[in-house]
């Protein structure tokens, strides 16, 4: 009874079987541990030492051998232009043979301004460093490289007492969309810039306005300033009281971002709805809108701004996909090339009827144009520093997207200086 009791009870076999796991399991454990440690100090190091964030860093300096002129006020000026693309292609050069090459992002002049009898630009720089890097340490560094670039400027004489300040993403933000023309692409200082599909992304065309007729979309139209919009003088033939009218914003016309009242509606005098001759109308908003990233104005161009033929536009809308269809909720794109006036002329085109205050724009086939609801709406072009220009204000054309009946904008070049006549911008 003994042998069996102790036979049955096994103190023997219970104490061996368990000096033959614990040894397995605590090994198992040990390397467990080991390998989430191994795995946590990589990770560690890695986000550390490799993993780079974007920073960016604001900085302006005075140019003494350039005296101001109206010409620099506007970024839509060839003088703008050329002096902004020299001092931004100094400063790229300047840093990218540097020892901060491989940080260095990109250079922007977001606004030129008077300074004295000179220029003062001011500049965002965007780098990408790692998370560990002082941030002191990277501020004079950056601050050592541009004094290097002042004293050897070239022919810009520039005022060596250069600060570099650290800002924010938002502050970024802050100072693109105080100014005209720029995307999200540009407000990030992305080296990319695609725009794909019909469909339009929140922020792709930030100047798109919905103008609605008792609630219901009937126009587009274009933020030009904090209270202005541009659009087509044909939108109010039908409703020409101003409260009928809202303005909305963003991509969906039943879910808009912003929805604002109008105040007053300005028709050029001179429109002929027959002819569409001086198609255009200014719409004064009922009050101010807050610039953001997804809502601001674009840049509109010089009298002289050269339209080329051939060159990309693209217009935007909420209108019908084929003529006679009804109008989309969200907000399409379309690319389509501009168009010289004497081959719009053509008479298997439009015979003559382009006046010298229209822009045709479309492609050669068909099949990609404005139609009913987009007028008003906005043509716009990029130019050489990404920012957006509007071109053109869809007007009319032979139904949608047929051959050899381009779309027809009113020129906004054409109606420059009308529009600074009527509300001085």
């Amino acid at each position: 009874m003994e042998t069996r009791h102790e036979m049955r009870a096994g103190p023997v076999r219970g104490s061996s079987t368990s000096r033959f796991l614990n040894p397995c399991v605590v090994g198992f454990v040990v390397v467990a541990v080991v390998v989430i440690l191994a795995v946590t100090i990589g990770l560690l190091v890695h986000f550390l030492a490799f993993d780079q964030k974007p920073y960016f860093y604001r900085s302006s300096f005075q140019i003494l051998n350039v005296n101001y002129s109206e010409q620099l006020s506007s970024p839509g000026t060839r003088e703008y232009r050329i002096l902004s693309e020299r001092i931004e292609s100094l400063i790229s050069k300047t840093f990218r043979e540097s020892d901060l090459r491989n940080q260095f992002i990109r250079a922007y002049v977001v606004k030129l301004r008077r300074d004295g009898n000179g220029v003062r630009a001011d500049i965002v720089m965007k780098f990408k460093f790692t998370r560990n890097n002082n941030g002191d340490s990277m501020k004079k560094k950056i601050e050592s490289i541009l004094h290097q670039m002042l004293n050897n400027s070239g022919n810009l004489e520039i005022n060596p007492s250069t600060e570099v300040t650290s800002i924010t993403d938002q502050d970024a933000v802050v100072l693109f969309t105080s100014e005209c023309g720029a995307r999200s692409d540009l407000i990030t200082l992305s080296e990319e810039r695609i725009i794909g599909g019909t469909k339009a992304e929140e922020g792709d065309w930030p100047w798109q306005v919905s103008l609605q007729a008792n609630n219901g979309h009937h126009c587009g139209g274009v933020l030009i300033s904090n209270t202005w919009v541009l659009t087509a003088a044909h939108c109010f033939r039908r409703y020409p009281d101003p409260y009928t009218w809202t303005a909305t914003f963003g991509i969906s016309t039943k879910i808009p971002k912003l929805r604002i009242r109008v105040r007053n509606i300005i028709v050029h005098s001179n429109y002929n709805p027959v002819t569409h001759e001086n198609d255009i109308a200014l719409v004064q908003l009922n009050r101010e809108v807050t610039f953001t990233k997804n809502i601001h104005r674009v840049c509109l161009p010089a009298p002289t701004h050269n339209i080329v033929p051939g060159s990309i536009a693209y217009v935007t809308g909420w209108g019908s996909r084929r003529y006679g269809g009804n109008t989309v909720t969200d907000l399409e794109q379309a690319r389509v090339r501009i168009i010289r006036n004497s081959v719009c002329n053509a008479p298997d085109k439009y015979n003559g009827a382009i006046l010298p205050g229209m822009v045709c724009a479309g492609v050669p086939n068909g099949g990609v144009d404005a139609c009913q609801g987009d007028s008003g709406g906005p043509l716009v072009q990029e130019d050489s520093r990404r920012l957006w220009f509007l071109v053109g204000i869809v007007s009319w054309g032979y139904q949608c997207g047929l051959p050899d009946k381009p779309g027809v904008y009113t020129r906004v070049t054409a109606y420059r200086n009308w529009i600074l006549q009527e509300i001085g911008i």
